[in-house]
């Protein structure tokens, strides 16, 4: 029973990879390549992770099995958003069939300088800091 269980978390986690290529490969822009690939790598990755852990039946595999998934559960989807917060502010375009820009209005024009300089990326919840010295008692 065992073996027909990780045959199909191998077969899923496979289909999920292939998936994520084939979004690689087909879709139109830098940020639904990104969606595809991070959405369907992840549970691809997570699923044949689980798989190697069920086939071992050693407590030392299963422990790095599900830290390694959880890793990359938690830092996939960070890594992804921070790529595409960054293109977006560098101008990477849109494909031309995107029906809303979210973004767009949210940023300042100047928060991202040409490429090879460092970029500011205001941080919308932080409150306002003064920059106004004032003088103590003399």
């Amino acid at each position: 029973m065992s073996e027909i269980l990780i045959s199909a978390l191998l077969v899923i986690g496979a289909f999920f990879m292939l998936v994520a290529g084939l979004g690689m490969l087909r879709m139109p822009d830098l940020f639904l390549r990104m969606s595809c690939s991070t959405k369907a790598a992840t549970i691809g990755v997570g699923t044949l992770m689980f798989a190697l852990a069920l086939y071992f039946e050693d407590l030392g595999v299963a422990t790095r099995a599900l830290a390694t998934i959880c890793f990359i559960f938690l830092t996939a989807p960070v890594g992804a958003h921070r790529i595409g917060r960054i293109a977006y502010l560098v101008g990477v375009q849109l494909w031309k069939g995107t029906i809303t820009d979210e973004l767009k209005g949210v940023y300042p024009t100047d928060a991202c300088v040409p490429f090879g300089q460092e970029c500011t990326i205001p941080d919308m919840d932080a409150p306002e800091v003064s920059t106004d010295i004032e003088e103590g008692p003399k």
